[in-house]
């Protein structure tokens, strides 16, 4: 999942764009108003994570401008703005979360998951599709019971497909969700790479987990 940090604290934002990646997470920083509601913009997130008292256009006038221009990305404004009216405005101007400063890390990736689910139509961190088991907190991959150890970016796949299971999910927005922007255009990481997670997660006598829609992209089986 790709997410947008904009925060002007430079010690802040580079150890929030570490731990998130840490985390799993694609990763997009900006430093201003200006240029972060530019990113929001131009490329779509499933999360940004908004300071409000940024340089150059401040996170209320970003948020309103960004809901303004159709976007649907979800929004947690992280702030030390820690007075209700401003908690008030913020959710009344379409951010989904809000958490103060100070904050714990380890409760801030509990907010990003909660919210990313909630998104995903997910009641709890499990997600079951046949005898397949999904723990979005834990990261842990069971087919059948039996655990499953997949790398960073395979996982990272799943979960991006699992997360958005009722739909076909092209490749280019697999690209965006999972790879930085250091891939080639054209490349066939995505096709590798559903190979890869096939041949880990399938049973060779059962249909694919992984459905393809030729022309599309690919899909979760439902059940």
């Amino acid at each position: 999942m790709r997410l947008l940090v904009i925060e002007d604290a430079d010690i802040l934002r580079q150890s929030l764009v570490i731990g998130l990646g840490d985390a799993g997470y694609v990763v997009d920083a900006a430093a201003d108003g200006e240029e972060g509601l530019w990113l929001a913009s131009e490329q779509s997130y499933d999360l940004i994570i908004l300071d409000i008292m940024l340089p150059r256009m401040n996170g209320f006038e970003l948020l309103d401008r960004l809901r303004t221009l159709g976007a649907d990305s979800l929004v947690l404004m992280l702030t030390a703005r820690d007075n209700v009216e401003d908690r008030v405005l913020g959710l009344r101007s379409g951010a989904d979360d809000y958490l103060v400063k100070p904050f714990d890390f380890a409760e801030l990736l509990a907010r990003i998951e909660a919210l990313l689910r909630r998104r995903a139509g997910c009641a709890s961190n499990l997600v079951e599709i046949g005898e397949l088991t999904i723990n979005l907190h834990s990261k842990q991959v069971s087919v059948s019971g039996v655990p499953i150890t997949l790398p960073p970016r395979e996982y990272a796949l799943l979960e991006c497909l699992a997360l958005n299971r009722h739909r076909v999910v092209s490749r280019q927005e697999i690209e965006h969700k999972i790879y930085d922007d250091k891939i080639e255009p054209m490349s066939n990481v995505v096709d590798s790479a559903i190979s890869s997670l096939r041949k880990m997660i399938d049973h060779k006598d059962r249909p694919s987990f992984i459905l393809t829609r030729r022309g599309h992209g690919y899909q979760i089986r439902q059940s």
